[in-house]
């Protein structure tokens, strides 16, 4: 089997509420693969059912060559699961949550030790602290200790990041690369686009629907049209004077820029002569590359 993880058409609704609207990707071996999506996108509810939590109304999934419904029992041992929120116990100490989970598999910590030492060792000065004591990027490294200590074929991080300081948050990403040379494949959800250049593939998730699935830097390679960032003081004054301009295939804030999506690369010259007809004062106009974030915004269009 080439891959770690395959969804087929996987589905689900809560009353009238479409989380997953029949969701398909593959993640190969030993890959760290990104999903990529705001809050509510359906990212929490697809992990909770590929970590057999939650049950598809329709579609269904091959982890590690099982079965997602016949064969959960065999999949909850080969794999490793951090939740978006922290799931530890509190009194518990750093030391005794992590044997705590090590016979939770059946495994000694000593048999993985090698795994986990690197976030560990970061850990050691705390280790008889309680884990509600611990700060959020401690108490992160401390549950993806708990989550590797049996040495998961697949290891599933929803939203790790989330709350973590920015030295944190490199640190564990640093982590996670890491786990290719284990051959550990890691599926790993965040709101973050930036995080997404630092995944083998990513997966574009929105209102349910998985919008694009490839590499990032391919990813950026398909998106449609020029994109021209233009750098003011005036933002919302310039959104609306580009109501009226119409040869902008689309156009939305980004911080202090503008950006603006052309047809095609000699319509910058109409935005630049419909720019001096304006009393709004443009500090820079430059061609950029597309970011994850521009084309996630125009592959969004595509359904709303």
């Amino acid at each position: 089997m080439m891959n770690s993880i395959e969804v087929i058409d996987l589905s689900k609704s809560f009353g009238h509420i479409c989380a997953l609207d029949k969701v398909s990707f593959s993640m190969g071996k030993g890959e760290l693969f990104g999903l990529i999506g705001p809050d509510g996108a359906g990212k929490s509810t697809l992990f909770n059912i590929l970590v057999t939590l939650l049950h598809p109304d329709t579609g269904t999934a091959i982890i590690d060559d099982y079965d997602l419904v016949k064969d959960y029992k065999k999949i909850r041992k080969v794999i490793g699961y951090l939740p978006e929120n922290f799931s530890l116990y509190g009194d518990l100490s750093c030391r005794e949550n992590l044997a705590f989970f090590a016979r939770l598999y059946g495994e000694d910590i000593k048999k993985n030790y090698n795994l986990i030492y690197p976030i560990w060792k970061q850990l050691l000065r705390f280790e008889n602290r309680k884990a509600s004591a611990l700060s959020g990027g401690m108490k992160q490294k401390l549950a993806l200790c708990c989550a590797l200590v049996h040495k998961p074929k697949i290891l599933f991080l929803d939203e790790p990041t989330t709350g973590v300081d920015p030295v944190s948050r490199r640190e564990l990403w640093d982590i996670l690369k890491s786990l290719e040379s284990e051959n550990i494949s890691v599926l790993v959800s965040t709101s973050y686009m930036e995080e997404a250049t630092l995944c083998n593939r990513i997966g574009l998730i929105q209102k349910g629907n998985l919008l694009e699935s490839n590499t990032p830097k391919q990813i950026q390679n398909n998106f449609k049209g020029y994109l021209i960032a233009l750098q003011t003081n005036q933002v919302y004054q310039l959104l609306n004077e580009l109501e009226s301009f119409t040869a902008a295939k689309d156009y939305y804030a980004a911080g202090q820029h503008v950006n603006v999506v052309l047809h095609c690369l000699e319509d910058e010259i109409k935005l630049r002569e419909f720019l001096k007809k304006t009393v709004i004062k443009i500090n820079k106009i430059n061609l950029i590359q597309p970011t994850i974030e521009d084309c996630f915004i125009q592959l969004m269009k595509k359904i709303d």
